[in-house]
């Protein structure tokens, strides 16, 4: 019997020392993920000297795929805008939720992605309205951005989704995933994001969600890290929402010699803004300057590197060749802006 309380003795104070052991190696191991915590925002702020690009993908939250792309973005450590279709929300609640939970951005996509030029204004503002209560219902907050499907818009659309205080977002480069862009496509396309501008994906396609490790690599391996896309502006900013590092001075002209020419086209036309295309002879190093009148805005462009949306906007060869585009909102000015090119 002494000898048994003896042994039940030590075992006691056995078990005691095995839960002092496990329980520091507990806080160590704690500790540790707090240093590893700490420190991987300063090492992300470095990887950023370039500025932000968003990534956004459309069309979700879809059953089949959405916590597919939300394990990918995590693994990957980035967030992204994802422009929610209302009634896929609607009927996905727990998806809604998910995204939230994820650290994504939500944003309204319609309510059943229609051509929305061939609504009334208030089946516009319906399509928009019902959007942002799905989103809200199912727990993603209530959407500051709204992506017009296929891109289209005008006039009236933005004024019903201003009246919700949705600002109406593109974008800067198509992946072509929704096209059948392979993987690699998709990662090329991404290579041409430059500071501010965002990028088109969808939630539905597993070439997509295959592309992101290779997407987020490029972006750092060129000091550009995935941001949001801010409400004010319409441009990629910093997960905080603070402004991008500033650029570079486009009044200074790049080193090289030689000329160019900058021949500007008609494009298509909407009732509150037109396309113009520049196409652009002597070289393919070159900087397109393009002063705005009055009331005019830059809303997109395409297949060059654009800086700046008012006044005098910049353009430079972004790998695509030596024509590119730009949408320019009116504002009851329909001049055409001055175009100027200089070689390097």
């Amino acid at each position: 019997m002494i000898r048994r309380a003896a042994d039940d003795t030590g075992q006691r104070r056995s078990r005691r020392w095995s839960a002092f052991v496990a329980c520091a190696a507990g806080l160590l191991t704690a500790a540790a993920g707090v240093a590893a915590t700490a420190s991987a925002p300063a090492a992300a702020a470095a990887s950023c000297s370039n500025g932000y690009v968003a990534l956004t993908y459309d069309d979700g939250p879809n059953p089949s795929n959405t916590n597919n792309l939300l394990n990918a973005l995590r693994q990957a450590g980035v967030r992204a805008t994802l422009f929610n279709i209302g009634q896929n929300a609607a009927s996905n609640p727990s998806l809604v939720a998910a995204e939230r939970a994820a650290g994504m951005w939500i944003g309204n996509h319609s309510y059943t992605h229609p051509h929305m030029l061939n609504l009334s204004q208030s089946q516009m503002s319906s399509e928009l309205s019902r959007t942002q209560s799905a989103i809200q219902n199912g727990g993603g907050g209530t959407p500051q951005l709204f992506r017009p499907p296929y891109g289209e818009t005008n006039g009236t659309l933005q004024s019903a989704a201003s009246a919700l205080g949705l600002r109406t977002i593109t974008w800067d480069v198509d992946s072509q995933d929704w096209n059948g862009a392979s993987t690699a496509q998709i990662v090329q396309a991404a290579g041409r994001l430059t500071n501010g501008q965002s990028i088109l994906m969808h939630d539905q396609y597993a070439t997509t969600i295959a592309a992101i490790p290779q997407i987020v690599s490029g972006l750092n391996s060129r000091g550009l890290c995935a941001g949001m896309i801010s409400p004010s502006t319409g441009r990629a900013v910093a997960p905080d929402g603070t402004s991008n590092p500033p650029p570079t001075d486009p009044t200074t002209p790049p080193p090289g010699g030689g000329s160019c020419t900058a021949t500007l086209s008609a494009g298509q036309q909407f009732g509150d803004r037109f396309n113009l295309n520049v196409a652009v002879s002597g070289t393919s190093s070159w900087t397109v300057t393009l002063a705005l009148n009055g009331g005019q805005s830059v809303q997109n462009s395409w297949n060059a590197s654009v800086s700046g949306t008012t006044g005098t906007v910049t353009a430079r060869p972004n790998g695509a060749g030596n024509t590119f585009g730009v949408t320019i909102m009116a504002n009851g000015n329909w001049t055409w802006p001055a175009a100027s090119c200089r070689a390097g």
